[in-house]
């Protein structure tokens, strides 16, 4: 990450969020910042304008800290506190698809903050606006400090490679690769980052971190909830597009890449780009033995009975939409040579839940007799990204006394116990790092081309030929019986999730 001396040099920073009144800044972008200024993360001389089609800076106001009383991990603000944040709050008003309006707001910002060393702009906006606001910027010449202005832009990055690639064109027509800064908000959860700590900081790992001692890896990302207020997004997506062509894939390239020369943003980025391109392409010819989708059914979740995905409010009675995906990768290099990634997530599952497990070869040689119950649970590392964030290595010990016995055991570390403190949201560190212009934990634009051209033959089979089994699985369970013959066809099984 970059350092405190760089946070110092940031002396003056405008965060212009366009789609100030929306959702995402509502539920996310206005808390994290509130956190950064009660943390004093913050630039001194920091502004934050509003920008969106009806505002003013007295809405604006009520509109964030409605969003950070329910939302900010450090509750509702006081009155001093909610005062001081609420002074370095600006607005403007525009029609984003109006060209002539951007030339007005360069004046406004410019009258508001002079000689601003960082501005950035924020896209809270949907994708079809994005080229527009491209054009805008970039039409009166906002765009051309090329060290200190970023744009930001929040997935959906399109739905296929093809509607990717004309997003990516539309704002690198103006704004170079080192400008833009596309948001995966996983990469910004602590658990995720401390992978390459975990991997490159400590020498007992690394050595065994490769197809000799490691047997499989699975990758879950599991969900309670339903497809809730995303109606018209979800039904357009599906899983497959939601989760794992963007967070899934981001977790695998970090467990998987090479280590790095340098903590660097382009070096660790070059690593994980590596992975994407040593991934075997799926077969066009045998999809269902790499992938396979879901649709919950009605259940029943924490004792209350749940609707079928089908039922919800604005989804077609007849969507062929997966609510689950799983995919099994192959990476072809020296490392990790006939290692399977098992990558699963799903709503309406048994519990929220997202881990890595890292499933260790079997003892070669069993040389305890049958009765000692070695192989009961097989050794694993488990990387607990949420609900709580931590690790848990699984391994055997003799239980006390005799006859020899063998039990599983736990080694846990955990977060908020080790460090005494809750870890920051993602969108926290994501937002002070994309301030300060470290693009370390920011998407490049040929990662998400390379995981859009591995599963776009996926998403054609699956556009072309419907499922006949929808819905195939009931809410509040693991997912559809598909999904363990994608395992089980390799002689392994999804292993149930760990608790602290």
């Amino acid at each position: 990450m970059v350092s405190e001396r760089h946070l110092s040099q940031a002396d003056s920073t405008q965060f212009v969020l366009f789609g100030a009144m929306g959702d995402l800044t509502w539920r996310l972008v206005g808390p994290a910042l509130f956190n950064l200024h009660l943390d004093g993360q913050l630039p001194d001389d920091f502004r934050l304008v509003g920008v969106d089609r009806e505002i003013s800076t007295e809405v604006l106001s009520e509109r964030l800290r409605d969003g950070i009383k329910r939302f900010s991990r450090n509750g509702a603000p006081d009155e001093k506190t909610w005062n001081a944040f609420a002074a370095r709050l600006d607005s403007y008003a525009i029609d984003l698809s109006n060209a002539q309006s951007y030339q007005q707001l360069k004046q406004h910002l410019e009258s508001i903050q002079k000689n601003t060393t960082a501005r950035v702009f924020y896209l809270a906006i949907p994708p079809f606006l994005f080229g527009p606001v491209a054009d805008g910027l970039a039409a009166s010449d906002l765009h051309l400090d090329r060290d200190g202005v970023r744009i930001v832009v929040e997935k959906p990055l399109g739905d296929s490679l093809a509607t990717f690639k004309a997003i990516d064109r539309t704002l690198s027509v103006h704004f170079e690769e080192k400008q833009i800064y596309r948001i995966d908000h996983f990469l910004g959860k602590e658990t995720v980052q401390n992978i390459l700590a975990l991997r490159f900081a400590n020498p007992i790992f690394e050595p065994v971190w490769n197809r000799r001692y490691i047997d499989h890896i699975t990758i879950t990302v599991a969900e309670r909830i339903g497809v809730g207020h995303r109606a018209g997004y979800y039904e357009h997506a599906g899983a497959l597009r939601d989760m794992v062509q963007n967070h899934l894939f981001q977790i695998m390239c970090l467990v998987a890449m090479e280590a790095p020369v340098a903590y660097d943003a382009d070096d660790i980025r070059n690593k994980k780009l590596d992975v994407l391109r040593a991934c075997r392409p799926i077969p066009t010819d045998n999809i269902t033995a790499f992938a396979v989708r879901g649709q919950y059914n009605t259940g029943w979740i924490e004792g209350k009975h749940v609707s079928a995905y089908r039922q919800e409010p604005d989804i077609d009675p007849e969507s062929n939409i997966e609510t689950y995906a799983a995919v099994k990768l192959l990476v072809d290099n020296w490392r990790w040579q006939d290692v399977p990634f098992y990558l699963r997530t799903g709503k309406r599952m048994t519990e929220n839940v997202s881990e890595i497990s890292i499933r260790f070869r079997d003892v070669p040689h069993n040389a305890f007799p049958a009765t000692t119950g070695l192989n009961t649970q097989p050794v694993r590392l488990v990387i607990q990204i949420q609900p709580r964030e931590g690790m848990i290595l699984k391994f055997m010990a003799k239980e006390p006394g005799s006859p020899l016995r063998l039990q599983p055991v736990d080694m846990r570390f955990c977060y908020a116990d080790a460090f005494g403190k809750a870890s920051p949201d993602a969108y926290e560190t994501l937002i002070r790092d994309l301030i300060l212009g470290d693009a370390t934990l920011f998407m490049r634009s040929d990662q998400v081309e390379a995981a859009w051209q591995l599963l776009t033959p996926v998403l054609d089979a699956w556009a072309a030929n419907p499922a006949p089994d929808f819905p195939n699985y009931t809410a509040g369970s693991w997912g559809p019986e598909a999904a363990e013959r994608l395992i089980a066809r390799d002689g392994r099984a999804w292993l149930t999730p760990s608790h602290f």
